[in-house]
């Protein structure tokens, strides 16, 4: 981070565009997360673009497509100066929310896109994922559709989302993978074992998302049950309630004793130790925290100038191995099971 607030930049893959070293997650500011003041996210989204954060996540399942109308204004009015993401493969079933549905059947990737482009309002898409591998399908395939989007001029980069070592290698075989998307952050590192080593060989950047632990590392809620809405997502998420919960915030103690000696908060130490993921596995990483509030962009970009001393990352290395519950109710749905 230079002088004046303005974050550095990496460059998105080999041959992507540079873009700011943290990017910003929008999905909770009409999705998941309950109410949004709409005034207070649109302005978050312009003070972001001031301070270096140049590449903006969403997807067409947030909110059936809804929050990518509420960024498509602002996205449009910075079009040379943003890079938009999103996504396809991944719906939520009509009759339990807990359930996702995967499809990535080369007519439901080509109506996707269509649609993608239409609520953002642009003429291409600058990074266009896989939100979900579909198994029933060889990723050879999905992949070989989304490179025929390319040359179509309808999308300029590919990226994938909770994919395997081995589906990475497959997938870049078939055309370049600019970046994979994954959950990383002190409460989940099942993605160094193989995605992370395949990435670096690759040179694939990683887009960790939920890089604060959907918010319980930065210490604002300890059990989602009790102080969320009904219509927050996290409720859904074992890790977040009842005895896990408990368990899980006493894990938050050195984040906290590291945060009080740098006069720093614990989602800036959170952040921070993401962010040295990069020199940490040699790839590029560009972490995606979502807020809806301007003064936390300013909080969270000021934690690219935080640099961690080994013995304080020693401090978090057991963190990872000692949290209790799933990512999610339903693990199906991620590469943890195919690993």
């Amino acid at each position: 981070m230079s002088d004046n607030g303005i974050i550095s930049k990496v460059r998105l893959g080999t041959g992507g565009p540079e873009v700011g070293v943290q990017g910003l997650g929008c999905m909770g500011m009409s999705f998941a997360y309950g109410p949004t003041d709409a005034d207070e996210a649109r302005a978050t989204l312009e003070r972001a673009l001031e301070l270096g954060v140049t590449l903006y996540d969403t997807a067409d399942v947030y909110g059936k497509g809804e929050n990518e109308k509420f960024v498509s204004p602002f996205i449009r009015a910075n079009r040379d100066k943003v890079v938009v993401a999103t996504k396809f493969g991944l719906g939520i079933h009509p009759d339990d929310p807990t359930k996702r549905i995967i499809r990535n059947d080369p007519p439901y990737i080509r109506r996707s896109v269509e649609g993608s482009l239409q609520r953002l309002g642009v003429e291409v898409i600058d990074l266009y994922y896989m939100h979900r591998r579909d198994v029933n399908i060889p990723i050879e395939e999905t992949v070989g559709v989304m490179a025929e989007l390319v040359s179509e001029g309808k999308v300029k980069q590919l990226g994938l989302s909770e994919v395997t070592g081995d589906e990475l290698r497959a997938a870049h075989a078939v055309h370049p993978i600019a970046a994979v998307q994954s959950e990383w952050s002190l409460f989940s590192r099942d993605i160094e074992a193989a995605v992370v080593p395949a990435a670096a060989e690759l040179g694939v950047t990683l887009v960790p998302y939920s890089p604060l632990g959907r918010g319980f590392l930065t210490g604002a809620f300890v059990n989602a049950d009790q102080e969320l809405g009904a219509g927050d997502f996290r409720r859904q998420q074992p890790r977040f309630t009842g005895e896990n919960a408990a368990a899980n915030a006493t894990l938050l103690e050195p984040v906290r004793k590291i945060a009080e000696g740098r006069d720093a908060t614990p989602g800036q130490v959170a952040l921070a130790w993401v962010q040295q993921r990069a020199a940490v596995h040699g790839l590029g990483v560009v972490p995606i925290p979502g807020t809806r509030r301007p003064s936390r962009i300013e909080e969270n970009t000021a934690a690219t100038r935080l640099i961690l001393t080994a013995s304080e990352l020693e401090l978090l290395e057991p963190i990872a191995g000692r949290v209790a519950g799933g990512r999610y109710t339903d693990m199906s749905f991620t590469s943890a099971g195919r690993e």
